[in-house]
């Protein structure tokens, strides 16, 4: 079997920035009075479910967004459609995460919420898994995130707001056979928003986790192994972001897409011994 890794948010390399937005204040909840723009700084908006954060962020009125992802092409494509400051870069590259961090506080001024999409997946035994795949799917999935976190996290704090929202997966909350390495990297994730929260209670600073199943993105056949099961059917990635959108809006701790999700989530908790005998019978 062939392998590929699946980059969410694309390959390619740092590139120079360009500014594509407006930087003016957005009309007030009246449309008589100015209100402060807010920014946001979504990861892995070159395309899946990203680029549809990004779109769906530019429709509401009072952001200005900063994106970042590795392929500048398809970051420039939906900073068309998104008016955006662009920031091409692979976060995994030392340092990149602090450019990012400065690039956007210089540009906009402040951070008011992270929306952390870039992934990538591997498909496969583990046995099997290069050690360099292994290294990959942790630093773009965990370490880079938490880095970007840790940049920005002091800036929000010292405003009194903010918000973080964590991709997440499924796979993260009961584990996928094929998918050991992608499964422990999104389980570290939802503990790592767990924590923080804890930690950030009673600063103004939230922090979501959205947990989608399968979506109808280029992620499966990026991996190596497409999604061909019938269940559970995949959902648009424009579900995902209305679901990190009513997150952010409704300060929503952990949202699943779809909801129902949580059931196997839930058996798993109270009942392990059963869900682990249903999921080796039935993946």
């Amino acid at each position: 079997m062939s392998h590929a890794f699946a980059r969410a948010g694309s390959a390619g390399v740092p590139s120079v920035p360009r500014s594509a937005a407006a930087t003016g204040p957005a009309p007030g909840p009246t449309g008589r009075e100015p209100a402060v723009r807010r920014t946001a700084l979504v990861t892995g908006a070159s395309s899946g479910i990203g680029a549809a954060v990004a779109r769906r962020l530019a429709a509401e009125n009072g952001w200005r967004l900063v994106l970042s992802g590795r392929d500048e092409r398809r970051l420039q494509q939906v900073a068309a459609r998104a008016p955006a400051l662009t920031f091409a870069a692979d976060l995994t590259r030392p340092g990149a995460g602090r450019e990012l961090t400065e690039f956007a506080l210089d540009h906009a001024g402040r951070v008011d919420l992270l929306v952390a999409g870039a992934g990538v997946g591997w498909a496969g035994d583990f046995r099997n898994m290069p050690p360099s795949a292994v290294d990959e799917v942790v630093h773009v999935d965990l370490l880079a995130t938490m880095h970007l976190v840790r940049g920005l996290l002091p800036h929000m704090v010292a405003a009194g707001s903010g918000r973080v929202v964590l991709i997440g997966s499924l796979a993260g909350s009961v584990g996928v056979r094929g998918e050991a390495v992608y499964s422990a990297a999104k389980a570290a994730l939802g503990v790592f928003a767990d924590a923080l929260r804890y930690e950030l209670r009673g600063t103004g600073v939230g922090v979501s986790h959205v947990v989608p199943g399968v979506v109808d993105t280029p992620f499966f056949e990026r991996r190596g192994s497409p999604y061909t099961r019938s269940r559970p059917k995949p959902v648009t990635p424009e579900r995902v972001a209305e679901a990190v959108w009513k997150a952010v809006r409704k300060g929503r701790d952990e949202v699943y897409v779809p909801g129902w999700l949580r059931l196997p989530v839930r058996v798993r908790g109270t009942a392990p011994g059963l869900y682990r005998r249903l999921a080796a019978q039935f993946g």
